[in-house]
């Protein structure tokens, strides 16, 4: 696995619009005013042609337009770390004008972003044997003041820390506005971990006692890694084959899912191989999946699928479309350790 340089004192940032662009509030103003604060760290910015465009469908420009972007953004030297604009819905359309093979021969660089970005974060390290950080939008550096997780992500880009532990409190609704859109997270939820493993008698149960596992973080957006499933750009089996010693941590959280496309969603990744290597599964709070469907809940959607692995569970993690979110280096490895409510993840970048 390569890991790139870390953004250095007076180093650039590059931002690019694969997805959406910042073209509405509250995104705009909160990318305008992430700009600033970066520049007033003492950091260069560099925006890619994309960044304020709205004519795509679902993203920011036409997938070539969007691959051409990344290619150069990518592959630039004067470019140190690399954060997206924002999530979107057709970034898999642009995956047929980048060049893996030129990214895989260049020099390693940082790629931050959440959501359809997966199509980048999860194919960097399976493609690329590259890693990626699995983590905040532009956008999200807007926020006054910034949250914890925001300042975890911007000092693991640094390279200042890669040791991280969970927040207390989530988002279940944005307080964020067009009138007011600067305001951070509204954390108003206890975050309440369940996790699941076999005990002594290989017995299916739910655990509050110290739960460690470790292997090669992997993962991202199920509506993108369903989507991903079974096309050229599928090389799941590769990397489990490569990386079989290490085991897969594999982390999963959903957006436009409901708990019944959630479990379609992990029967077909289960049935493509993808699990055969899993360590752990580290499951974020579902964005559209809250509410039951016929009688399943999410919670429900995975664990049927899920325990025939053998391995911990954890539901409800700190991960994805429900702020706040740890920063996850996906390809990297990652020592993961759950109490209760409380978890610690460390990554180790071998």
């Amino acid at each position: 696995m390569r890991y790139p340089d870390f953004l250095p004192k007076h180093g650039t940032i590059g931002f690019i619009a694969p997805s959406f662009g910042c073209t509405t509030e509250p995104y705009r103003s909160l990318f305008l005013e992430a700009q600033t604060l970066f520049k007033y760290k003492g950091f260069q910015v560099e925006l890619g042609p994309n960044c304020y465009q709205d004519v795509g469908i679902g993203k920011s420009n036409t997938p070539q337009a969007c691959g051409d972007e990344i290619n150069e953004y990518m592959t630039r030297k004067d470019i140190d770390v690399i954060i997206s604009c924002g999530g979107g819905e057709t970034m898999c359309e642009d995956l047929d004008y980048v060049d893996f093979k030129q990214l895989k021969k260049a020099e390693p660089k940082w790629f931050m972003g959440l959501s359809d970005n997966t199509n980048l974060t999860f194919l960097l390290p399976t493609l690329c044997d590259t890693a990626a950080i699995y983590g905040p939008c532009a956008g999200a550096f807007g926020m006054k003041p910034w949250h914890p997780s925001i300042e975890d992500a911007y000092r693991l880009l640094r390279g200042k820390q890669l040791e991280f532990t969970g927040y207390d409190l989530w988002e279940k609704e944005s307080a964020k506005s067009p009138e007011d859109p600067f305001v951070p997270y509204n954390v108003t939820e206890p975050k309440v971990l369940t996790t699941w493993t076999y005990d002594k008698k290989q017995k299916w149960t739910q655990t509050q006692e110290t739960v460690k596992m470790e292997g090669r973080l992997l993962g991202g957006c199920l509506d993108i890694l369903a989507t991903l499933c079974g096309t050229r750009f599928d090389k799941v089996e590769r990397f489990n084959r490569r990386y079989e010693k290490d085991g897969v941590l594999w982390i999963l959280e959903s957006c436009d899912l409901n708990p019944l496309d959630i479990r379609r969603a992990m029967w077909q990744l289960q049935h493509a191989g993808w699990f055969d290597n899993a360590k752990g599964f580290l499951i974020g709070r579902p964005y559209c999946g809250m509410d039951p469907v016929m009688g399943m809940d999410a919670h429900q959607a995975v664990l049927e699928v899920l325990k025939t692995y053998h391995v911990p569970v954890v539901l409800d993690f700190d991960l994805g479309h429900l702020p706040p979110a740890i920063p996850m280096i996906t390809g990297a490895m990652a020592q993961v350790e759950v109490k209760g409510n409380d978890s610690k993840i460390t990554y180790k970048l071998k």
